[in-house]
């Protein structure tokens, strides 16, 4: 069984950020594709309500010729559904698989490495990553991976920008055990890498309110919907062994229903097929106001929409963010994702199904950099992809509701949760959990049973807390140096970077293990040019294009392009609402004070009342910027001013402002040198 693959859009001009020409792709319909002709009913399923919105065809797939596939292509098309050759290569003694191996590990949610810092013989591991939809991991799941960390990783945890765990370090003979293991308590990670939906996220807070439930509950139906069907992962790690998750009725309707031809009807993956989805595939749920999540950078975002008491009526659907790219090559590019329309309640997963589908059937398999849907978008432009959808979905979209201004929520420090409990948010520097911390913080989780959040900003939530533990949890997590937010620097607060060096295959440079050095060095330049503690930049670091840290969305992104270098991209916002530009290229990391030391000077000086940093960068234009970097000399040191009251009375005042029009001066002007004179000659010994 395998997917067909349908026609994409020859090239067309991008948006207005993108003018460029991506490649020409026009699709192609294996032959052995032939026979699967999907149902293709003319209503849509009975348990969903038309309402008012008439239902529209299901499209037809043009046949086209058989054209080049990438090799990742033909790898999961031989895999026998992720299986082949991985479940063999697995058995051998070497200390790493095969290529074909190596791709298909990632869908089971694993990354093939090796130590990068090491010359000579490659010493080979395997980063293992969780799926934790809404960023959600139960106390038993967190002492696991504590566990997990120790006896079989480099003893140390990371939060990643998606809300889950990635384990560094594990080696090839003890893959099962740790799989197996992470399985049998609560967790998995199936799909946490590959091409097909990765973890869904939503806000992590733990707030007892409607809207939020309702957000993290959607996710999670999400998650469970765009789950592979096929057993495939269970098979390798557990020996087929079925273990028994929980579903809404509506999550399994929804994957079986093929009313609009979304399905493969006789295959183990109905929604997949064999071929999966072109690349990763990234999803956000979130409510108004809250973009904890970066909701603008992921292929779907799904926003939950209230009346006026609060009650959740259905979801605004937002599509094509991503933020990959490669250097050199303008034809691709970050993006943000734009307003898809509107869909009641009980339609999302129908909805969130049909925009799966029109990216499998349509995304480009060719040319692995252009598979994301942010290319299919770009290349078809929002209506026709629109229009694609809804035959999918087989509704027409309703408009886009209104939607209040974003705002960044960290939820860091002490809040209520709205049940009489407390949660406390941690920052943790990079999202590395390790040494003393590592230890402190289970010893309070195990101590006080408590259950986990990871956020989408590398950070951890302690959850369900008695308020009378507030203060010894305080104390302790304070001592192994987990702070209240108001402790910690504004700059490490909204900071993120990716792994990068020494595991990481794709690094080009330093990001993790460089990123304290270069917040303290902005946080002295700060001081240099006057600038006050409590002010901050979004800063992001990476240490290759791909942009895990979403450094396309900061205020200064810091982008590796070569050792010890960075592509700069200024624009951004705090609220992580627009994207940044490229602003200069190959800065070596000693050379970072000539650039950004004249900008941050100026920023202070030339801002409008309340303009963050990454506003002053679009408002002032590059052009502008380079100028103050090119003629850069310093600081100008103005003398110190004092709001001194001169004058007690108004006749005084009258003969010095007499005095001074005479001099062609103000009277303080005046009375300013009458002091200073005073004050110099007696300094100098000559006052009488």
């Amino acid at each position: 069984m395998t997917t067909s693959f349908g026609g994409a859009a020859s090239s067309v001009a991008l948006n207005d950020h993108h003018r460029s020409q991506i490649p020409t792709f026009h699709g192609f319909r294996p032959a052995y594709a032939s026979s699967l002709t999907r149902n293709a009913l003319t209503l849509p399923s009975s348990s969903r309500s038309l309402s008012l919105i008439r239902a529209v065809s299901t499209p037809a797939k043009p046949e086209t010729a058989t054209e080049k596939r990438s090799k990742v292509e033909i790898f999961k098309e031989q895999s026998n559904f992720i299986r082949y050759p991985l479940n063999e290569d697995l058995l051998t003694d070497a200390p790493n698989i095969n290529e074909a191996a190596t791709q298909l590990i990632k869908f089971h949610g694993s990354y093939q490495q090796y130590n990068r810092d090491e010359r000579g013989t490659r010493s080979y591991s395997f980063m293992l990553r969780t799926k934790n939809p809404c960023g959600k991991v139960s106390n038993q799941l967190y002492l696991t991976m504590d566990d997990l960390a120790d006896q079989f990783g480099i003893g140390t945890l990371r939060l990643t920008t998606r809300q889950t765990f990635q384990l560094h370090g594990v080696l090839k003979k003890d893959l099962k055990t740790v799989m197996s293991t992470i399985i049998r308590n609560m967790g998995s990670t199936l799909g946490a890498c590959g091409d097909l939906n990765r973890n869904v996220l939503a806000p992590a807070a733990p707030i007892l309110r409607k809207d939020y439930l309702f957000a993290q509950q959607t996710a999670e139906d999400i998650a469970a919907l765009l789950t592979p069907q096929s057993g495939f992962y269970y098979d390798i790690w557990v020996d087929g062994e079925k273990f028994v998750t929980s579903e809404s009725p509506e999550v399994v309707r929804a994957r079986n229903d093929n009313s609009h031809g979304t399905n493969f009807p006789d295959s183990p993956e109905p929604i997949y097929g064999t071929q999966f989805l072109p690349r990763k595939f990234k999803i956000a749920v979130t409510v108004p106001t809250d973009n904890s999540v970066d909701i603008l950078t992921n292929d779907i975002g799904v926003v939950v929409v209230t009346d006026d008491d609060g009650e959740p009526q259905g979801f605004n659907i937002y599509v094509g963010g991503g933020m990959g790219r490669t250097h050199r090559l303008e034809t691709t590019f970050p993006r943000l994702a734009e307003p898809l329309g509107y869909v009641p309640k009980e339609d999302i997963l129908y909805a969130v199904k049909a925009i799966v589908v029109t990216q499998r059937e349509n995304g480009r398999r060719d040319d692995r950099k252009y598979s994301r849907m942010k290319y299919l978008i770009s290349s078809w432009g929002i209506e026709k992809f629109r229009s694609v959808v809804e035959q999918y979905y087989g509704k027409k979209f309703e408009p886009f509701r209104k939607l209040p201004e974003w705002e960044f929520k960290s939820y860091l420090g002490w809040h209520e949760q709205g049940d009489g409990s407390l949660f406390y948010g941690l920052h943790v520097d990079n999202g590395r959990v390790a040494g003393k911390m590592k230890k402190t913080l289970r010893e309070v989780i195990e101590k006080y049973n408590l259950n986990v959040r990871i956020t989408p900003n590398q950070n951890i939530i302690l959850t369900d807390i008695r308020p009378s533990w507030k203060r010894p949890i305080t104390t302790t997590l304070a001592q192994a140096g987990l702070l209240q937010p108001r402790f910690v620097d504004p700059l490490n607060i909204t900071a993120m970077a990716c792994p990068a060096f020494p595991l990481c295959p794709l690094a080009i440079t330093e990001a993790e293990r460089g990123i304290p050095d270069i917040l303290k060095r902005i946080r002295t330049m700060f001081e240099k040019v006057g600038l006050k503690y409590n002010e901050s930049v979004v800063v992001r670091v990476t240490g290759c294009p791909n942009g895990c840290a979403r450094p396309y969305m900061a205020e200064l992104g810091l982008v590796g392009d070569g050792p010890n270098s960075y592509q700069i991209w200024l624009g951004g916002n705090k609220n992580q609402t627009s994207i940044a530009q490229s602003f200069m290229d190959k800065v070596k990391v000693h050379d970072l004070e000539k650039v950004l030391e004249p900008l941050f000077y100026y920023w202070k000086q030339k801002r409008q009342s309340k303009e963050s940093f990454g506003e002053f960068a679009g408002r002032m234009g590059f052009e502008k910027l380079k100028e103050y970097v090119e003629k850069w000399e310093g600081p100008v040191v103005s003398p110190t001013r004092y709001n001194l009251r001169l004058f007690s009375d108004k006749e005084t005042y009258e003969a010095m402002d007499g005095l001074a029009k005479l001099q062609n001066k103000t009277a303080h002007q005046l009375a300013m040198e009458v002091i200073r004179n005073f004050v110099a000659s007696n300094q100098n010994g000559k006052s009488e």
